[in-house]
């Protein structure tokens, strides 16, 4: 066993690579990488400016967070680096914090994934509800959309407000100062990167409308707002290792940020993990992936960079480009190193509407719309909890969001498990023929009820209330435990007191048919001192015996 916990954390990489890697795998690799740079490049970009930062620092963390990602992860085909489900978060971090405050987050958020990944819970992140993610998805979605209207339309006003509303109240106030050539730029790029997508797949969408774009700028001289004129372009080079400074006061104002990007860092990373072995039958190991995202994320503020995650695109750009190990990752995010050290004066000329327009794609594609719509048809409960995480996601803030949406999925599904528990009044006989007592012959002074399901807290107020409804009060009451494969500490309670509220009343209580793994637990909690072991049977008709016998049925006083 020892081996096989070792072997948990044992990266991808060092497996794939052990297995035998030669010169056709390694081509493969780098036509993959190559792919996903190029892919990998405008979005790094444009995902740090909407999150609030500069461009750089995007390109930064696809870098040593991307080379992390696949050098350390648990998945063979994973590449990792900035996405669009951290844009909310990180704007809303560095507006209440600025970008130091968003660092110290991040390495928070990078240890409890690391916690996690460790601790070997990464498959519990599986069992978020679908109506949670897709309801935040969406919402994430709307934002990012909505993020983008002032570079898209070129509105030539102030910042608009972080709020949702306040923002497109922004928007409807100024429409009569919308630049209309920097709008048909950005339309220009939307245009072009949706028919590339449709009818050249093969060609980075993204690259050839940022192109067309930038292009028609300067051919046209429009004057439209670049890189170039808003950051005064991006380094040559990538920013030396920085530790921040800690406090226990940012550990306690930080801490629900970080705990939210934890969060969707495993959520998407592990998502991105199951979209890549659908494609590929491979199989990810969670543990080490939540590992490598935790360290990844780390190393990625330490030199000047956001957080980052799987990103699921990217990672299907890489298998259909004929990725053979995690080296395609690697070299992705070596591409980028290498743009960032020799071209990275090209970056100066990139126009932000041909930004804005991809990432009202990618805001397009995580919406999601078609589960969103398909998800109408679910029970009204999931509705429900993926309109109120998609409602507060938008208006209020992502992390209550994702919390909210959890407890009341969770509150939802005790309440339906609570339902599949039934509690029905039974047949106290158990069959006829000479020499056999049954309980018609003890005149009603046998009451008999089953549980069927597990025994637990959603459960036990209705116990309560099924005991107290009884009409009268037997001499013996016979509680059927077969179909009990489990019960926790509120349900042994509410046994415990049904159990004392008739021994008040001269009712003795036995239980039968209890499971071993139920009985040891009654034990350690004491349940068992307050029923009697002399009243629990193994079988129902023992039991039925016995209430026979305490009723004295046909004066017999036999056992």
């Amino acid at each position: 066993m020892a081996e096989d916990a070792s072997s948990r954390f044992i990266p991808r990489s060092i497996g794939a690579l052990s297995q035998g890697y030669g010169a056709t795998p390694f081509i493969r690799d780098l036509l993959a990488g190559l792919t996903v740079g190029v892919v990998a490049l405008p979005l790094a970009m444009a995902f740090a400016i909407a999150s609030g930062t500069t461009p750089d620092r995007g390109l930064f963390t696809a870098i040593v967070a991307g080379f992390l990602i696949s050098a350390l992860g648990g998945s063979r085909y994973q590449v990792g680096g900035p996405t669009g489900a951290f844009v909310v978060i990180i704007f809303n971090v560095i507006q209440r914090h600025g970008y130091d405050g968003l660092v110290v987050c991040t390495i928070l958020a990078g240890l409890l994934l690391m916690v996690l990944g460790f601790c070997r819970l990464g498959t519990l992140i599986k069992y978020i509800p679908y109506p949670v993610t897709t309801g935040f998805t969406a919402g994430i979605g709307v934002l990012i959309f909505s993020s983008q209207m002032k570079d898209f339309f070129g509105l030539k006003a102030g910042s608009p407000p972080p709020e949702f509303l306040d923002k497109w109240e922004f928007y409807l106030q100024n429409t009569d100062k919308i630049d209309y050539a920097t709008l048909s730029i950005a339309l220009t790029a939307l245009v072009v990167i949706l028919a590339v997508r449709k009818y050249v797949p093969r060609i980075p969408a993204p690259v050839v409308g940022v192109t067309v774009a930038s292009l028609m700028a300067m051919v046209l001289g429009a004057g439209a707002e670049t890189i170039g004129s808003r950051f005064g372009g991006i380094p040559d080079s990538l920013p030396s290792f920085a530790w921040p400074h800690i406090s226990l006061a940012q550990i306690r104002s930080l801490l629900p940020d970080a705990l939210a990007i934890a969060f969707l860092a495993g959520i998407e990373s592990l998502l991105s993990c199951v979209v890549a072995d659908g494609m590929t039958g491979d199989r990810h190991n969670s543990d080490m992936e939540l590992v490598a995202q935790g360290a990844a994320n780390i190393a990625s503020v330490a030199f000047g960079g956001i957080p980052a995650t799987g990103a699921i695109a990217r990672t299907a750009t890489s298998i259909k480009s004929g990725a053979f190990s995690p080296m395609a990752g690697i070299i992705h995010a070596l591409v980028l190193l290498c743009f960032i050290l020799f071209l990275s004066g090209v970056a100066s000329y990139i126009v932000l509407a041909s930004l804005a327009a991809v990432l009202v794609v990618v805001a397009w594609d995580m919406s999601e719309v078609h589960k969103f719509v398909r998800l109408f048809r679910a029970p009204k409960s999931d509705v429900a909890v993926m309109l109120l995480t998609f409602g507060v996601t938008i208006v209020i803030d992502l992390t209550v969001a994702v919390l909210m949406g959890v407890v009341l999925a969770a509150l939802l599904f005790m309440r339906r498990m609570s339902e599949t528990t039934g509690i029905l009044a039974v047949e106290n006989g158990f069959g006829k023929g000479p020499g056999i007592y049954t309980a018609e012959d003890a005149g009603g002074d046998i009451q008999a009820y089953e549980i069927d399901g597990p025994f637990f807290f959603g459960v036990a107020d209705r116990f309560r209330i099924t005991m107290n409804a009884m009409q009268r009060q037997p001499k013996v009451f016979i509680l059927r435990l077969e179909k009990v494969p489990a019960v926790d500490s509120t349900g042994l309670f509410a046994l415990e007191t049904f159990v004392r509220q008739s021994q008040g009343g001269d009712t003795t209580v036995l239980l039968s048919g209890v499971k071993p793994a139920v009985l040891a637990r009654m034990r350690r909690m004491g349940t068992l001192d307050a029923i009697g072991e002399d009243n629990v049977f193994a079988d129902y008709e023992t039991a039925l015996r016995r209430a026979i016998w305490l009723v004295g049925a046909n004066g017999t006083g036999t056992d």
